[in-house]
């Protein structure tokens, strides 16, 4: 994988944004509500699906190394493999498919939410099903745990960042963000 020195420096920055934006967590349960998928939809929106997924994986990288970037200032590769391991490495496909669908159709509005819509869904279900297995559940136990509790928030998350991508669309230079540069 080539990359230019500015899509390095965007994803380490954007990596470093949602590693803030993780933080703000409201716990429930096993699984926290947290705005990571909400910053991740923002991230994959603006960077596309080469430096969104990119900026994840560092983001994700930066956590399984111990630095305490993961919900609730967590890290290290046990919370990877723990309960909630599902959601988070759920992120990287996530960005990819978010920033896909985007590259794919076009930056309107239905076309943004669209791509974060399946990208929030993707995220829950893989969790969901994740925290299944770890916690040795039946797989409705896990819907109930993992999945019913978060669809509003979840929906609400998806709205949010399809709202604020579009925000910075029109107030970014277009050669500034990768996504703005390919449509």
């Amino acid at each position: 994988m080539n990359h230019s020195i500015r899509e390095q420096v965007l994803a380490a920055s954007f990596a470093a944004v949602i590693a803030i934006v993780a933080q703000i967590t409201i716990p429930l349960g096993f699984v926290p509500l947290t705005l990571q998928t909400f910053i991740v939809g923002v991230v994959a929106s603006l960077l596309g699906s080469k430096v969104g997924t990119w900026s994840v994986g560092i983001y994700l990288l930066l956590g399984a190394i111990g630095l305490p970037v993961y919900a609730g200032g967590s890290s290290g590769i046990g919370v990877l493999f723990g309960p909630t391991g599902g959601y988070l490495i759920s992120f990287l496909l996530a960005a990819f498919i978010i920033g896909k669908l985007i590259e794919l159709t076009s930056r309107s509005f239905l076309a943004v939410l669209f791509a974060n819509s399946v990208g929030t869904f993707l995220s829950l279900l893989i969790g969901t099903i994740w925290l299944q297995f770890a916690m040795h559940l039946t797989f409705s136990q896990a819907m109930v745990q993992g999945f019913l509790p978060f669809l509003l928030a979840g929906g609400i998350k998806t709205i949010a960042s399809t709202i604020v991508a579009r925000l910075l669309y029109a107030r970014l230079p277009e050669k500034f963000l990768p996504i703005l540069s390919q449509n």
